[in-house]
Parts: structure tokens; sequence; C-alpha cells
């Protein structure tokens, strides 16, 4: 208890100037409020107490950061790589000084435990030294000879981007996207979620003392109605980079159609993690639960349907509810908490309604499917079993600690259970069958299979999923290819017969 109550005090100290000054805006390596003056409450999910008054941004306050990025890209874009390089490897040192401050500030802001944003700032700064040393290739492109030609390609900065984040884990998520945005060439408006704005401002402020030129990155905070919806009409950005759900997606595909944006979009998942009889149990068993269980269950490729072959289903599931019933629900400061409270009220009362559909459905409630506690957005690690795949429980992405297990009886109806569905973001399958585990990978409906493993990620890999789940890959030369202009030049090798008309 001493250990978190400091923790806390160290957290009020840190979040004192956002209390005092509120969560400004930042356009042109400034900070301000919002051009109309209007501010909104951001809570913190553990008591609800209000923790700062946020700048209220809308389509002026856009306008004017996209003005800001426009002209920074005149120079950002022309300046070397390697100069970028330099200035990016100091921001991600920058952030590592600041990795408590960071964290900090996320827990109380987020509702994510400690154990789990300590680590989002070493994250964060990972995301920003990987793309910085890519920075000086990023232009580099492809010589293709035939008889007659020699093609030079290039890769040129596409211009300002959007960059929309969601509010669980936003530091790293946040990097994720801006990262190689600005290693490309590219500058930066970013809108992030209204219920967690406050690292967001520490990026820029960070990013800004280590170097970056004002106006490279910008943020402007809001609404998604508002300086969301502004910010993917807007003319000047040319190309939208967004995290949260499909349904949004869906509505930034339509508000950015007119000017002809591209988007990457990285969305909604209900991923399958299959265990068939053969799997290593303890080691499946761990990693389902933690895939669902860890940070809050607000992940998006969070193992939320558990498919497991019918002749160890009791054992695989009676073993996970032990782990859920296990997991500490607390504050997100004090260390030895796992799940702390969601994100907000709002979502809060989202996911405690799946516990009645689950009831209407016929789904047995293993472990948790209760609310914690009278204070705060708190809910019990919950295990829905006996469940079908055709139940709301199954299909609808949750996006908290909850988990629903389906039995199957072999690897046909495995594979048609795990693509039943309109996500296809990652899959976990859990075999030492190799030649079934080549079979299914095959005929897996998802971005991202991990065999015998949770989610690890390696940089250099692909990010991203299929059907509703996305468009696009993060990761390695999938994000410059995502933020950069593809160029050919054609060379003539010999002199050629131009055909004349007439």
């Amino acid at each position: 208890m001493s250990q978190m109550n400091d923790n806390i005090a160290r957290a009020q100290a840190y979040m004192k100037r956002f209390r005092d000054e509120g969560v400004l805006n930042h356009i042109n390596g400034e900070s301000v409020p919002a051009d109309s003056g209007k501010t909104f409450e951001t809570l913190s999910p553990v008591d609800l107490a209000p923790l700062a008054n946020v700048a209220h941004g809308d389509a002026s306050d856009i306008d004017r950061a996209v003005q800001a990025a426009e002209k920074a890209f005149k120079t950002w874009s022309k300046t070397p790589g390697k100069e970028r390089r330099a200035i990016l490897i100091k921001v991600a040192e920058a952030i590592e000084a600041r990795a408590e401050e960071i964290a900090f500030t996320e827990c109380m802001d987020t509702g994510q435990s400690l154990r789990f944003m300590s680590k989002a700032a070493i994250r964060g700064a990972a995301n920003f030294r990987y793309y910085a040393d890519q920075a000086p290739q990023a232009e580099d492109g492809l010589a293709l000879r035939n008889d007659t030609q020699m093609n030079v390609t290039s890769k040129r900065p596409l211009g300002p981007i959007g960059v929309i984040t969601p509010w669980n884990t936003p530091f790293m998520l946040s990097t994720w996207k801006i990262a190689p945005a600005l290693a490309a060439g590219c500058t930066v408006v970013h809108k992030p979620a209204e219920f967690s704005p406050m690292t967001a401002k520490l990026l820029v402020e960070i990013a800004e003392e280590a170097g970056l030129p004002k106006g490279v990155l910008n943020l402007v905070n809001g609404m998604g109605e508002g300086a969301g919806k502004a910010l993917t009409e807007h003319p000047g950005i040319k190309a939208i980079a967004f995290v949260g759900e499909s349904r949004t997606g869906q509505l930034i595909m339509a508000q950015a159609a007119p000017t002809l944006k591209r988007f990457h979009f990285e969305l909604g998942g209900k991923n399958p993690v299959i265990v068939f009889d053969d799997a290593d149990i303890e080691r499946a068993v761990n990693a389902a639960s933690f895939m669902i269980y860890s940070l809050n269950g607000e992940r998006c490729t969070s193992s939320s349907r558990l498919l497991v072959h019918e002749s160890i289903y009791e054992e695989v599931t009676r073993r996970v509810a032990e782990v859920a019933n296990g997991v500490k629900v607390g504050h997100p400061l004090d260390p030895d908490t796992v799940v702390g409270p969601l994100i907000h009220p709002e979502h809060e009362q989202k996911v405690l309604s799946y516990f009645d559909k689950a009831r209407e459905e016929g789904a047995t409630i293993a472990a948790g499917g209760e609310k914690v506690g009278e204070q705060g957005c708190f809910v019990r690690p919950t295990l829905f079993t006996n469940a079908r795949n055709d139940m709301t429980i199954a299909q609808e992405e949750i996006f908290g600690p909850v988990l629903t297990a389906i039995p199957f009886k072999d690897e046909e109806e495995a594979l048609r259970l795990a693509n039943d569905t309109q996500y296809g973001l990652a899959a976990y399958l859990w075999t030492n069958d190799l030649d079934r585990a080549m079979r299914l990978t095959d005929a897996l409906e998802a971005g991202m299979i991990w065999v015998n493993s949770e989610n690890v990620r390696h940089l250099p890999s692909p990010f991203g999923g299929v059907k509703s789940s996305g468009i696009g890959r993060d990761g390695g030369d999938w994000s410059f290819d995502f933020y950069m202009e593809t160029v050919n030049v054609s060379f003539p090798r010999k002199v050629h017969q131009v055909p004349k008309l007439g």
C-alpha cells in the first residue's frame, strides 16, 4: 500500500500542470487553447474525478494545424534522412528520460495498470529508434533495366498526414504512427482520443524539446464529429492513419472520399485462439489468459474467442477460470494490479451489457461477470463457457477483460468457427502438429497469425488485418509504403524510333 500511495503522489505531481493549465492544443510549436475557447473534462476512470480541462478543438483549429504542417513540410521533407535520423534518436532518448512521467500519467488517464504502462515509454522510444534508423534509406528505390530502358524508382514523402489514435495504450500507439511518418519526411496533425488526451501533449513537447522543428508535429484535441471529421475532410491532409473501431473507419472513409485521401486503418478484432488436444495446455492457457486479461482486455489483438478441442475443453476452461479468479483488480498504480478500471463509464456500461446478453443467450458465466466496487469503472475478469459462435458474445467486439470459450470437434470445425466473423485481425494457433499448423495458417482469415505463442511484436514485420479489421500494414518497409509516394523515372539506354503521327 505504501508503494501505491507513493506512486499516486508522484502521479499527482506530474499531472499538476494539466490541472492548473489544462490540456492545450499544440500548433506550430505553441501551446494554444481552442479557437472557440471551449473545453471538455477528462476523467480518471479510477474514481471519475476530473483530471483536467481539455481544449475542445474544431474545424478552425484543424485548419491552423494543417497550415502549420504544410509550411513545415516544405523544409522537413527536404531534410536529409541522416539529419532526420539524428533528431528522432534524440526524441527516443527524451522519451526514455521521462518514462515514469509518461507511465504514471497514462495510468491515471486510461486506467491501465502500471505493470504494463511502465513499458509504454520504452516501447514508444523503440518505435522512434527503429524508424529513425530507416530514415536515411527511406527514399531509396530500384533500378529496373531491359534492353532499351533503365527505370529508376524512388520514394517521396506524401505530405501532411492526419493521425487519429485511440484511448487504449495511447502513447505507444501514437508513436507507432507518428514515428514512421516523421522518419519518411512527412509532417503530422494528431487528433488523440478524447478519453485519453494527456500523453499526446507530452509527446509533442518531448519531440520539440529534443529538436523536432516547429510545425512538424501538431496536436488538436476534440471530438470525432468535430475535430476528427474536419481532419479527415481537410484537402491539405494527404492521408489518414487511424486506429479504432471498424464503424468509425467506415465514417472516415466516407468523409475523406471527396479528397481522395490514402488510408491506413487498424480496426477491430474478434480474434480466435485455437487450442488442439496435442497442444501444450499450460502454455496455451497462460497465453490465452494473458492476451485477454492484460491491458484490461482493451486491445485490438486480444484473444477474445477461445476455441478448444472438445476432449480438453473442460480442463482448459477450468484452468482459465482459475486464472481469471486469481487476477488482481485494483488501482492502476498498485504494483500488484493486473486489471485496472476500464477507460470511461460509457465503455464500462458497454462491457457490462454483455453479461446480460450472455445470460439471455444461454452461456454460462464461469468467472467474473460483474462490476467490482461502487466507485470507478472496475469490472471483474470474465469467462463465458457453453457458448456458440452465433451468440452476440462471440461475434461483437467487447473490448474488455471478457473471454468467450467455444468447443470444437475437429480441424474442419475449428477453421469454420475461427473464420466465422466479420473480423480478421489476428489468430493464435496451439498445436504440435506441423502439418496441421501449415494447413490452418494457410486457411485462417487473419492478417497476423501466431503459432504456439501470444502476440510478440517484431517491428520489421507487417501488422494489420483483413475483412473489417483494417486496410494496410504497419511495420518495417510497409509503413514507408504508406507515408511515401513511389516515383519512376525512365531513361533510354539507346536511341529508339519515336512513333510519328501522320
